[in-house]
């Protein structure tokens, strides 16, 4: 029997490709912020890639990028093997 899984795009909005500096901090309980580079954009959220990998699914930043400041909720974490893909949902954007 040959199963085949086919994984679709589960995107909801488009995403548009960005080059640039994103700051992202918090406080736990001292201030922490992370500097990184952004790779898209959406109208609810974004991507970076940064050196930082203790950022939690669910922690809630506020960031800075060209296109926008504001807060955003991680959503996803990609350990990589010199770096660190996040993925945002922008809050109350």
């Amino acid at each position: 029997m040959n199963t085949q899984v086919q994984i679709g795009e589960k995107r909801r909005e488009s995403r548009r490709q960005i080059s640039g500096s994103v700051r992202v901090h918090f406080s736990n309980p001292m201030l922490i912020e992370i500097k990184g580079r952004l790779i898209d954009i959406s109208s609810s959220g974004f991507r970076m890639v940064h050196g930082y990998a203790s950022l939690a699914t669910g922690q809630v930043v506020d960031f800075k990028h060209m296109e926008a400041t504001g807060r955003a909720r991680v959503m996803w974490n990609r350990i990589l093997e010199e770096s660190v893909e996040t993925g945002f949902l922008v809050l109350n954007p």
